[in-house]
């Protein structure tokens, strides 16, 4: 069910079922939620972590526990809200799996989920940064970044229609990944409607890790793919596509990518991220 949560939200609060997410063929579903519950609730506290505070990226939010930032929408959604308080302050929803992913050797590992964007105007999205994303589980165990490695599924900023899809791995400046910026590719958003983002760890080809490709799409189409080759360090490799990771879903306010937040920039559901759901397939 697909929901404009933004002026449903009253009505749906007897609603708490949510749909599964879909099968893919020659897949089986190995971890999902479908965000089912009432209009407020918070996530499953058995599947996720509710992120506070984390000022990371000279990020402006503070992230909280509160349903005014991340609450179930009683419509089979979740939704992830940057408000602004009257003395200026940002505060968002930023929610991390407690599962960890492992891609195995021969196989693919699939990571996928549904969302869409608030229908604020772009030109009131100016600091407004969603993501879909992944770390590396070893940055909880002292490993900086991006060492631990990062796969960003999808991010936006500043209501362009744009999604990036990025890896992050190696050293802190250059190296294997082309840091800061990350080995990046681009792909068209054709709207704030619903669409289905999703990355593949292919290791069917596991006997030389050069061969193993990590491949982001939009909607079933790829728009960017990343080769062991291309990145030419097996241990490095390993950290993107040999290694437990854990997803996160979040929306972040300023930064130094999307820049601060200006007066046009409105908080609230125009800015949101809405997820229908998350899932992670294995072949």
């Amino acid at each position: 069910m697909r929901v404009n949560a933004a002026t449903l939200l009253p009505l749906l609060s007897s609603l708490v079922s949510a749909l599964a997410p879909p099968n893919r063929p020659g897949f089986n579903t190995i971890w999902s939620d479908a965000f089912a519950g009432n209009a407020g609730d918070s996530p499953n506290g058995d599947l996720w972590n509710i992120a506070q505070g984390i000022h990371t990226n000279n990020e402006l939010q503070s992230y909280t526990t509160s349903n005014q930032n991340i609450q179930i929408s009683g419509g089979g959604t979740i939704q992830i809200v940057p408000r602004k308080n009257p003395s200026g302050s940002w505060f968002s929803g930023r929610i991390e799996s407690k599962a960890t992913f492992t891609p195995i050797a021969g196989k693919v590992t699939m990571m996928e989920a549904a969302l869409r964007f608030g229908d604020g105007n772009p030109a009131t999205k100016q600091g407004i940064w969603p993501a879909f994303w992944m770390l590396g589980e070893a940055i909880h165990h002292g490993t900086p970044w991006p060492q631990c490695g990062e796969l960003d599924i999808m991010e936006t900023v500043n209501g362009i229609p744009t999604g990036y899809g990025t890896a992050h791995c190696g050293s802190e400046t250059g190296g294997a990944c082309n840091e800061p910026i990350g080995q990046v590719s681009t792909t068209p958003v054709p709207d704030n409607g619903w669409h289905t983002w999703t990355i593949k760890i292919d290791r069917t080809n596991a006997g030389n890790f050069r061969d193993e490709v990590i491949t982001w799409m939009l909607d079933g189409q790829v728009y960017h793919t990343l080769t062991g080759a291309a990145v030419g360090d097996e241990a490095i490799w390993g950290t993107l596509a040999h290694s437990p990771l854990f997803l996160i879903l979040n929306v972040a306010v300023g930064g130094n990518w999307p820049g601060s937040p200006n007066g046009a920039t409105q908080d609230g559901y125009g800015s949101m991220m809405e997820v229908e759901y998350v899932a992670v397939y294995q072949n």
